[in-house]
């Protein structure tokens, strides 16, 4: 089985989601369901339909968090030196034909916001960085051209500092 890297704070956060939805929010729902049944025929009852409905997201909500739990592989990218792109790396970049600087922190893929510069790993741009170091040139193929770019900086920025959607308890409940 291939492990998924992943911080601390984000695994942190799927066993919160995972705890929250399994203790919390089913239960709760459950007994939406049978005090909806209780009021007689279901087959006209939407509050019975719509509880059996909300249970079934949450079932499979925790079914997929949990199959992501099991796969994780907690890695502290602080205790890396960054002389070289790895997990965790903020890596600041030219494009070589446009001159535009860019910048992009290598992180898993539940963590990544790509409109944030948090790109998984298993990106292509990723996968083309892992390894080169500063003053490094790496070529992109696209499906119809190439970019080049040149390594400019590697330093390290905690993932979670860059984090724009971070989700809470609110994000995790089903309305």
């Amino acid at each position: 089985m291939n492990k998924e890297p992943m911080t601390l704070e984000g695994y942190d956060l799927l066993v919160e989601e995972f705890k929250f939805l399994l203790e919390i929010e089913k239960p709760k729902t459950a007994e939406e369901k049978l005090v909806a049944a209780a009021h007689g025929d279901r087959s006209e009852n939407a509050d019975y339909h719509a509880a059996k409905e909300k249970l079934r997201f949450i079932d499979r909500r925790l079914y997929y968090l949990n199959s992501m739990i099991t796969k994780v592989q907690i890695v502290d990218p602080s205790t890396f030196e960054h002389k070289k792109v790895s997990f965790g790396s903020t890596v600041n970049v030219v494009n070589i034909q446009t001159d535009e600087e860019e910048t992009f922190t290598l992180c898993g893929i539940l963590e990544s916001e790509p409109e944030n510069g948090l790109i998984s790993i298993h990106s292509p741009i990723a996968k083309a960085m892992i390894g080169k170091e500063v003053d490094d040139e790496f070529i992109l193929k696209l499906p119809n051209d190439k970019k080049e770019y040149e390594i400019l900086e590697i330093k390290y920025k905690n993932i979670f500092s860059l984090k724009k959607n971070i989700r809470t308890k609110v994000d995790f409940s089903f309305h």
